[in-house]
């Protein structure tokens, strides 16, 4: 199954992850999201950070979850690439995220991404696959 599909948008770009699980699709929504921003081939899983979230309802989870993942990347420069999600019930979320620090030397980055968007986002709950729009 492939992870995930780049959609374009007017001025941004946007994703559609898949899953065999809907958190298999947060997951890969992760992934995507880190290889529009850099070349995820040359990083190491040197580092790793728990994240834990909890929301009002699912859309909501997915917006905490990719601009938590980003914040980790804006203030501690990690480059994420595998996210081994523990727990998860559609409200909370509980993930292992593995990466290294950006090093300018090994690592290209693509885009910089500033956000995830509620605009279009799509959760499809049956097929497993979530939609989101990011801020470039």
């Amino acid at each position: 199954m492939k992870r995930f599909d780049l959609i374009e948008h007017t001025a941004d770009i946007g994703l559609i992850a898949y899953g065999n699980t809907l958190a298999e699709a947060f997951s890969n929504a992760a992934f995507g999201m880190f290889s529009i921003i850099a070349e995820l081939d040359n990083v190491e899983e040197r580092a790793s950070r728990t994240l834990e979230l909890a929301e009002d309802d699912t859309e909501a989870l997915l917006f905490e979850w990719l601009n938590g993942l980003l914040y980790l990347f804006d203030v501690d420069s990690l480059l994420l690439k595998r996210f081994d999600i523990q727990e998860f019930d559609g409200l909370h979320l509980k993930a292992v995220c593995h990466g290294e620090p950006y090093d300018p030397e090994r690592h290209d980055i693509k885009l910089g991404v500033k956000a995830a968007t509620y605009h279009q986002m799509r959760i499809d709950r049956e097929k497993n696959q979530v939609q989101v729009i990011f801020d470039v």
